[in-house]
């Protein structure tokens, strides 16, 4: 009896050293080894979209950051400065005091800084995305600070204008969402254009 039960013990660790060593090739190498193969297959898309400025990374098309001063395009609103590891809204309501106080201080900002009437500044100039990290702004948005790149590029506005055309990206598969204007790789092309 005790011989019996000692073989049955036996012969499960067995069966379950074999079903462990299988595992682990299957999950702990193969899985991981075809995720990377598909990768790979993505090119820039699977390491996050990097964009470089002379073979040196300076941020990502996916990731919205802030862009000071008047030579750059300027992102919508960040409640979180752009940070990712805090990538979230501000959760304030639409009758929040606080924001609705924000939301006409960057208005007025924004209104003076391009030189338009407070009326004419775009919705995502005033709001931030859910994330925060939207690197989305709209092509309304894009081309009321035209005028301003461009005179303090040096650049002329036709070409800021066909600058922001080339990084305009359509509704998602042609019908979902509006057309976005990618603000990091637009300020990367205003940097090469000037150059």
């Amino acid at each position: 009896m005790v011989a019996s039960t000692f073989a049955d013990l036996a012969r499960q660790s067995l069966a379950a050293l074999r079903l462990l060593v299988v595992f682990t090739v299957v999950l702990g190498i193969g899985y991981p080894v075809a995720v990377w193969a598909v990768g790979r297959t993505l090119g820039d898309r699977a390491d996050g979209q990097p964009v470089r400025v002379d073979g040196q990374v300076v941020g990502s098309a996916l990731l919205g950051q802030s862009f000071e001063g008047a030579q750059w395009f300027h992102p919508r609103p960040s409640a979180n400065d752009y940070d990712p590891l805090a990538s979230a809204p501000s959760n304030l309501g639409p009758l929040s005091p606080d924001l609705a106080a924000a939301i006409a201080e960057r208005r007025t900002a924004v209104a003076a800084s391009e030189g338009v009437a407070e009326s004419a500044v775009p919705a995502d100039a005033l709001t931030a995305s859910g994330s925060g990290l939207d690197p989305h702004i709209s092509p309304a948005y894009a081309d009321l600070q035209a005028a301003r790149v461009a005179a303090a590029n040096g650049l002329s506005l036709a070409t800021v204008r066909r600058l922001i055309e080339e990084h305009t990206q359509g509704r998602f598969l042609g019908f979902a969402g509006e057309p976005g204007v990618n603000v990091v790789t637009l300020n990367v092309a205003i940097l090469r254009a000037k150059a």
